[in-house]
């Protein structure tokens, strides 16, 4: 009965807030239902494999195989410790990790910028007021020039998650602190979202570009919006109008929630595209499928056509499914190289 009740989050965390994406339970809670219902999935993928053992070892050895209840209740334990283990890795506060970047035609000034990249923050009552201001405190602290982040702010309506993102206004950084949207966004009041990110002091790249200037030498800072943007009836995605009237001489980084398009963004001349999404894969194996999903590219460093890919592990991560194994979290601290 208590698995039974536990496999039934969604549903609560629905009925909790009228949103699947925002449970409203104290924390605790959150994080004892993220760590039953990552059980019951382990359990379940446990169980299945081990049957599928003792099928092969059926079908090869006469008389069968037989798994007695002491291994199945040991399969049992480890998946309830893998869960914990998993959930303690998604509430964290994760460390800066650092990704060397070189970039064809990097002006000198700009050789070793740094740029921090948050992104799937999701602040929620599992990522709350106090572990966002811990975040910021790290961020604010690695010493970078600019930070971006690349979408899904938040669970909640503005209203639900005022306090909680409040920390997120104390961010700074010399070049300064600039956003797109993520889909979550879309989720909760999008037109809120974006007037109170901009009042928090970030400024939001909704199809647009800023200059970064160092001297006479310039880097185009361009974002675009969510691929799920028009079925909530916003603007999709634009490249072209994020880059009208851009410097042609230029260097392109391309803030893109999603990963999907890094193909025609290379073909636009991007020199470096920065998403998240996908949050890693959040568990080995299960990546694969995230993978597939997001035109192959779910974590880490890619080249593609030219164009260096990066996808963020993510900050944080939607508390609907909070388990990391194998795929930790990051703040990820780029610096800028010219290439050799």
């Amino acid at each position: 009965m208590l698995l039974l009740f536990v496999s039934q989050y969604h549903l609560w965390s629905r009925l909790s807030s009228g949103s699947v994406f925002a449970p409203e339970f104290p924390r605790a809670i959150v994080i004892m239902f993220s760590w039953g219902f990552g059980f019951i999935v382990l359990l379940a993928v446990a169980q299945i494999l081990l049957d599928i053992g003792t099928m092969t070892l059926s079908v090869i050895r006469p008389g069968g195989a037989a798994v007695g209840e002491s291994v199945r209740y040991a399969v049992a334990g480890s998946a309830a410790l893998l869960a914990a283990i998993g959930v303690m890795n998604a509430v964290r506060v994760p460390p800066v990790k650092d990704v060397e970047v070189e970039i064809a035609g990097l002006p000198p000034q700009f050789e070793g910028y740094r740029i921090l990249q948050l992104t799937d923050i999701h602040v929620s009552r599992l990522f709350p007021r106090d572990w966002a201001q811990a975040m910021v405190e790290r961020a604010n602290a690695s010493s970078v020039d600019l930070i971006v982040i690349t979408g899904d702010f938040i669970d909640g309506s503005v209203e639900m998650r005022r306090d909680d993102v409040a920390p997120l206004g104390d961010l700074h950084a010399p070049d300064g602190v600039y956003a797109i949207p993520g889909n979550h966004e879309y989720f909760f009041d999008y037109a809120g979202w974006m007037t109170h990110l901009t009042q928090l002091g970030i400024t939001m790249l909704r199809n647009e570009h800023a200059i970064l200037g160092r001297e006479q030498a310039r880097i185009v800072l361009a974002g675009v919006t969510d691929l799920s943007a028009p079925a909530h009836g916003q603007a999709g995605p634009d490249l072209p109008a994020a880059l009208a009237g851009a410097a042609a001489d230029a260097p392109i980084i391309l803030l893109d929630h999603e990963p999907r398009n890094a193909a025609r963004a290379a073909a636009r001349g991007v020199a470096l595209q920065l998403s998240g999404h996908t949050h890693g894969g959040m568990i080995l194996g299960l990546d694969r499928l995230v993978a597939k999903g997001n035109a192959g590219f779910v974590s880490g460093r890619y080249d593609v056509d030219g164009m260096t890919l990066y996808v963020s592990n993510g900050t944080a991560l939607w508390p609907g499914f909070a388990l990391r194994l194998g795929r930790p979290s990051e703040m990820t601290r780029i610096t800028l190289r010219a290439s050799r």
